[in-house]
């Protein structure tokens, strides 16, 4: 069983909830990384809804999850249609809501409207070969995630502070190459370091309090190429937002997100 696959594996306890637990190899310092949590949540929403693929994904963290202990995901079906489906789950550890999703599914292999098509173009990258892996040692923090994740920077942005604009690119895979696929991008979304860290340098551990992730295309087999990017940071809170590319170079996903950058030994 793929990596990915074994990590998000979860038991069906009733109709609207689901137990698992937290592997400690998606960790960011000691905290198991957002996107793994919410793509754990997801795999009980594929079990239930009518729609195989998330279209939208809105998360708020509330609480750090806690690495290798067990969770329950519990849900919440809005509303099902014909073309779409709206859900809420709730993932709970120690009796405690860790993080709460909203989510809309839909099929991304049937279109629904005009056959228009507008996009954004990759990043010019060199190849995943010429790029260094991502290093918590320039991070400033512990890194497990890259137990799982081989995750490669662009050269001019993988030291710390040494880039003039808040701007990190590279390419992502699962380590075991397992083939990308719409959880897997909503991980992707949340496994680079945040963008401020190529402008100010070391800036450690950034907590997210809020992120979307759109789900455009289905990605093809290979590495997904992504950009971040932050135009906004005030009071030590930052608005990033991210694009990801398949191997086709096909626009696969955009995300949004609302975090903190903050000294290493502020609480939340």
């Amino acid at each position: 069983m793929p990596l990915f696959d074994r990590d998000t594996r979860l038991t069906r306890i009733s109709d609207t909830s689901w137990q698992g637990t937290l592997s400690p190899a998606w960790n960011i310092g000691d905290n198991p990384n957002g996107g793994y949590m919410v793509a754990c949540a997801l795999r009980a929403l594929n079990d239930v809804l009518p729609h195989p693929h998330p279209l939208s994904v809105t998360t708020h963290f509330l609480r750090t999850g806690i690495a290798g202990e067990a969770f329950e995901i519990q849900i919440e079906l809005i509303r099902t249609g014909r073309t779409l489906s709206t859900v809420r789950a709730t993932l709970l550890q120690a009796a405690k809501a860790r993080i709460e999703i909203l989510a809309a599914y839909g099929d991304l292999d049937t279109g629904v409207g005009v056959g228009t098509t507008l996009t954004v173009p990759p990043p010019e990258l060199p190849e995943p070969g010429s790029c260094p892996l991502r290093s918590g040692e320039t991070q400033g923090i512990h890194l497990p995630i890259l137990e799982r994740l081989e995750v490669r920077l662009h050269p001019a942005q993988a030291d710390a502070g040494n880039y003039p604009r808040a701007v990190v690119s590279g390419w992502i895979r699962h380590v075991d190459s397992r083939d990308p696929d719409a959880p897997s991008l909503v991980v992707f979304a949340d496994a680079f370091p945040p963008s401020p860290f190529a402008m100010l340098g070391v800036v450690g551990w950034v907590p997210t309090l809020e992120l979307t992730v759109h789900v455009r295309a289905i990605p093809a087999p290979g590495w997904i190429r992504a950009e971040f990017s932050t135009r906004d940071l005030q009071g030590g809170r930052m608005i990033e937002s991210g694009q990801l590319w398949d191997s086709n170079g096909v626009l696969v996903a955009q995300s949004r997100q609302l975090g903190l950058v903050m000294n290493q030994s502020t609480s939340t």
